[in-house]
């Protein structure tokens, strides 16, 4: 007799499920970015209608999907045609390509957390160097936090030829970062609950992209949580709920970020004043305090027309101290979550607790996209009668997580974070709009939009809007059309594709072109995931025709 599928417990279990997945580190590092880049506020007019006309529309078709199959991705898709499991394989690989990486800036953010309990914070100075006569002279040419994350974290190679050793202490950590995920696995589903810029065509084109990867749509991840759900759930006003919950949790980090920005900027700014005014204080015999911000241009100008020669010897350890320069420096990434911040909470009172709290923060944010993203190809995986025949859940579930940690050791190399870049930046963006895209078109061309639309109604006793439906028919599909060739594109027209590397004698980034074998790994990453949906189509079409041509009668 075959197993009752497992239920929420409630329907808010499921919009906590769906949040805790939607609301991930993307929220934090990458929409601030976009903001601060494409004009502040005003970026918030592009990003909004991208929601409504992209965002909201989708992620209700996920939900509604699962709710109605009742079956992760592959099974979901099978049942509306055969042709299209590609693309819930296709949701698969890119889940566990985006498995393999994601959980090592959890690794990375355990190892800050237990950091965080020293005093003075480690990456709030520069260690001595050999000789103990003075500060580590790679330290000295970045800046402490920089040091901290390259050489004591990450312990980069200077460039991605160099693959150098596994660093145990951040595999260490990444182990441990996967025991959690799978711990919280184990407990089931209950446990996943936690303007001028506008005429600029990429802020349009960024806020749909931000939209989205966001939400997470693509990857299965929500079809599998929605799978779970009562078949009379009301999943339009789950869709509603967790995406504007996503999208304000977006625009109040960008609040916190700003802050945080702001705090880094003037204290940077002080600070270069007070080495500026000290330099030219003991260099000129000038009277403590004379300099001030408001005169010291005045005075700049004034010593290098009175003491030319002297003025020219200082000249080259004069910092130019703009606070303006300060404010409009735009990270994202790693960079922003482990470089600006550390930078900010150093300088606060009481840096340890600030510390403690920012990363368990990060934690949090990472474990629930995390188990949304294994859910995603867990769910299909168990769903299998061959694959749960032969094997329990657990077993299933510790076979991923191993396979994915032990694959996932390469981020800890010397080389790791460039493979991490690598992964990050090609694993999931033209395969997720080639899924959705072909998501799309199959509910609404393949299992027909009137039927989708009659089973909805069936379900929840609540008739589709003509909204959704012109979403779905329609803008939707074109816009990630448009997204697709703006992508496809871009990639054509950078030519040869760069990396940013560490060099230590210089104490900063430099942009190296890829090597061939990285690039080949690249175009493997795409290709692995989008060849998925034409070859199982050609698959089951092949394997169709033999059993028709086994079937047929002998004459």
């Amino acid at each position: 007799m075959e197993k009752a599928r497992p239920l929420w417990a409630n329907p808010l279990q499921f919009v906590f499920a769906c949040i805790s997945y939607a609301v991930g580190l993307g929220n934090v590092w990458r929409f601030p970015y976009l903001c601060q880049m494409y004009g502040g506020g005003s970026f918030l007019v592009p990003y909004i209608i991208m929601l409504i006309v992209e965002g909201m529309p989708l992620l209700y078709l996920e939900l509604a999907v699962g709710q109605r199959m009742r079956q992760g991705s592959i099974g979901a898709f099978r049942t509306i045609s055969p042709y299209l499991s590609g693309v819930g394989v296709a949701s698969v690989v890119v889940s566990f390509f985006l498995a393999m990486y994601y959980n090592v800036i959890n690794a990375w953010a355990f190892w800050y957390l237990f950091h965080s309990f020293q005093d003075p914070l480690p990456w709030s100075v520069c260690p001595l160097n050999g000789n103990r006569t003075g500060y580590d002279e790679e330290c000295e040419k970045a800046s402490s936090t920089q040091y901290f994350w390259y050489r004591k974290t990450l312990n980069i190679s200077p460039s991605i030829q160099e693959n150098g050793n596994v660093q145990w202490e951040p595999a260490l950590c990444l182990l441990l970062a996967w025991l959690v995920v799978y711990l919280c696995i184990l407990r089931g589903t209950e446990s996943t609950g936690k303007m001028e810029q506008l005429a600029n065509p990429k802020a349009w084109i960024n806020g749909a992209t931000q939209i989205f990867f966001s939400l997470g749509l693509g990857f299965g991840s929500l079809i599998a949580f929605a799978s779970y759900n009562e078949p009379s759930s009301n999943c339009q006003k789950h869709a509603i709920i967790v995406s504007l919950i996503n999208s304000s949790t977006s625009i109040f980090a960008s609040i916190v970020t700003f802050s945080i920005y702001g705090f880094k900027a003037t204290f940077n700014y002080e600070n270069c004043l007070r080495k500026v005014s000290l330099l030219l204080t003991n260099t000129f015999d000038l009277e403590d305090g004379f300099l001030t911000a408001s005169n010291l241009e005045q005075v700049k100008g004034y010593l290098a027309s009175a003491y030319p020669s002297k003025y020219s010897e200082v000249f080259p350890h004069i910092k130019n101290c703009s606070l303006e320069s300060e404010l409009d420096t735009a990270v994202q990434g790693t960079g922003l979550a482990f470089i600006v911040y550390t930078e900010a909470i150093k300088n606060m009172e009481v840096s340890q607790l600030w510390s403690v709290l920012y990363f368990f923060m990060l934690l949090m944010l990472g474990i629930g996209s995390m188990l949304g993203n294994t859910a995603a190809i867990l769910t299909p995986l168990t769903d299998s009668k061959i694959i749960s025949s032969h094997l329990p859940k657990e077993a299933i579930s510790g076979l991923v997580c191993l396979v994915s940690c032990a694959i996932g050791m390469v981020f800890t190399t010397e080389a790791g974070n460039y493979w991490f870049d690598i992964f990050n930046d090609y694993a999931a963006t033209l395969s997720l709009l080639l899924i959705v895209l072909v998501e799309t078109i199959a509910v609404c061309y393949v299992y027909g939009l009137r039927r989708f639309e009659s089973d909805l109604k069936a379900m929840t006793g609540q008739a589709v809007s003509w909204y959704w439906k012109v979403m779905w028919a329609g803008v939707s599909p074109l816009l990630i059309v448009g997204l697709f060739i703006f992508y496809l594109s871009d990639y054509i027209l950078t030519g040869t594709l760069k990396y940013q590397a560490w060099e230590a004698s210089q104490g900063q980034l430099v942009t190296k072109d890829y090597p061939a074998y990285a690039l080949a790994a690249i175009g493997l990453l795409v290709a692995s995931s989008t060849m998925c949906i034409p070859l199982v189509a050609l698959g089951t079409f092949v394997l169709r025709r033999l059993r028709r041509g086994d079937a047929a009668p002998v004459a």
